[in-house]
């Protein structure tokens, strides 16, 4: 889960970039970049950070040109590195750098293929890079002096060929234009849309249509899975289906927690997705009392992706609604950090909980999803703190029983608190008096209702069925080890903050790490 976005304009693109990707920062809080180009040079800004921590004014000025990339980074097994900070960058041919949001399956074995057949050096673990210099190889062999869209396509479409897994990636092929394309599944989503200028259109392709909105772009589609749409530098666009078999399975996923509410996702609103959500799980909570009268005294949701489904799900089970937390809104988002440490920290500083909603009552909180269940042992033992007498929780997804490997950072099933335990288990371990999951079924009904030719979901989180066919279980093992907590506080040990920023500070000169560098192409070669 990553933000990205590109843009093609009349004017200069820093600043439409730079807000794109504060509006796409839900996705993403490890690390920005951002890469520009006048159709000569490049100009490369990315590190650690959010989006306003990475770029100040002095970067936002060398970011010069009128097409451009960016990306936010949300690590999954990579390390935390600022090296692994996208958009990352290849000088041949043309000069292409690249953003990537998703995860290759395959990483490995496209790997040894590009060093030791290919003859190409990859500088990070990262999948992204691998992506990219399969991209760049077939681009490349097709000697064109300059591209083509069919170049571009046929690249494309050689990618499909040997790149497993999910993937939505926007690429700069200096002097020509970008590209956007999608994993033939079309996993993890992406849009494009254009915005009126006085000579003509700007384009802009984006993880979201939030992205679109907000910067005044009105959306003309989403890309297709296996599609590629590409713009060249002086606005003429071009798409083309570059994959032979493809098939719409969007990650479920989105809906439930990390797309943002106003975004609209191949065809379906996840606002509308998360209403439905919350009649369907009231539906569940109904079944439970068998016809009698529930006694749920207040049904409170938990900020923020709880609010939309806890909305019509207190007014199925007609009790009140109340804001029963305050959260502190300069914390980020605790599923997508790092470390079992950082995240219990976390949670006692984003959420307060109000007592005048809890004391002396029959309190039901609504989350989006239950993952460790550590977060929402926390919540309940701050509910109860505050006077709660019952706590009930309703999740408006399903048990969350297996990794996922499509790019959300689900940790090592082991983590996982729901992982071969019964729901009346999970509700004992985490505290709960009683608990109720969404069924799948509903799940993937309440997203469908904005798009009903969708046959299905990627749901692999929930049911283990993982659609590109190609997941064993010596895969899902070895993922279970690199995402544990365990190996990630080892990493973190062996690279801690501390030596991050001095090497970065180092290198800042030499690489495109920590500032911006000009690239010449008349010196590429």
């Amino acid at each position: 889960m990553c933000g990205i976005v590109g843009i093609v304009a009349s004017d200069e693109v820093r600043q439409d970039l730079y807000d794109a990707l504060t509006i796409l920062q839900h996705r993403g809080q490890d690390a920005a970049g951002i890469v520009t180009s006048d159709g000569n040079h490049c100009f490369l800004r990315k590190s650690n950070g959010l989006v306003s921590d990475v770029f100040q004014d002095h970067h936002m000025q060398r970011l010069q040109g009128t097409v451009g990339i960016g990306h936010c980074r949300y690590p999954t097994a990579g390390s935390s590195s600022s090296a692994e900070a996208q958009p990352l960058y290849v000088n041949s041919p043309y000069g292409l750098a690249l953003a990537h949001n998703g995860n290759l399956t395959n990483s490995a074995d496209l790997r040894s293929e590009l060093t030791a057949n290919q003859l190409r050096h990859l500088n990070t673990s990262s999948d992204s890079e691998v992506l990219l210099n399969i991209f760049a190889n077939e681009l490349g062999s097709m000697r064109a002096v300059d591209p083509s869209p069919d170049n571009v396509f046929k690249a494309v479409g050689a990618v499909h060929e040997q790149c497993k897994g999910a993937y939505a990636t926007v690429a700069m092929i200096i002097g020509s234009g970008i590209v956007g394309f999608r994993d033939p599944y079309g996993i993890r989503p992406l849009v494009y849309g254009r915005r009126q200028t006085d000579i003509g259109f700007d384009y802009m392709i984006a993880s979201e249509s939030v992205a679109l909105d907000i910067l005044g772009f009105d959306l003309i589609a989403d890309v297709r899975p296996g599609e590629a749409i590409f713009i060249t530098n002086d606005g003429q666009v071009y798409s083309q289906q570059c994959a032979t078999q493809m098939e719409l399975v969007p990650c479920i996923f989105e809906h439930v927690y990390l797309a943002r509410p106003d975004s609209i996702l191949d065809g379906m609103s996840v606002y509308k997705s998360r209403l439905k959500m919350g009649e369907y799980l009231a539906e569940q909570i109904l079944k439970h009392y068998s016809g009698r009268d529930h006694d749920i005294d207040v049904v409170i949701p938990i900020p923020d992706t709880g609010r939309t489904a806890a909305l019509p799900l207190a007014h199925e089970l007609d009790t009140k609604y109340r804001e029963g937390f305050v959260k502190n809104r300069y914390i980020g988002r605790t599923f997508i950090m790092p470390g079992q440490s950082q995240r219990k920290k976390s949670v006692k500083q984003k959420l307060n909980a109000n007592s005048l909603e809890f004391k002396g009552k029959n309190v039901l909180l609504v989350d989006d999803s239950i993952v460790r269940g550590t977060t929402i042992t926390q919540i309940i033992q701050q509910a109860r703190k505050a006077g709660a007498r019952k706590v009930y929780i309703a999740s408006a997804a399903p048990a969350v029983r297996f990794q996922n490997v499509y790019g959300i950072d689900m940790p090592a099933r082991d983590e996982l608190v729901a992982s071969d335990r019964t729901d009346e288990e999970v509700a004992e371990i985490i505290g709960a008096d009683w608990l109720a999951y969404q069924t799948i079924e509903d799940l993937e009904a309440s997203a469908r209702k904005g798009n009903p030719e969708i046959g299905r979901f990627e749901c692999s989180v929930f049911n283990g069925r993982y659609v590109t066919g190609d997941i064993d279980e010596a895969y899902l093992t070895k993922i279970s080890y690199d995402r544990s907590d365990i190996v990630k506080q080892q990493r973190e040990m062996n690279f801690p903050p501390a030596r991050q920023a001095e090497r970065d500070a180092k290198s800042s000169d030499k690489s495109f790490t920590q500032d911006v560098d000009i690239v010449d192409l008349h010196n590429h070669g």
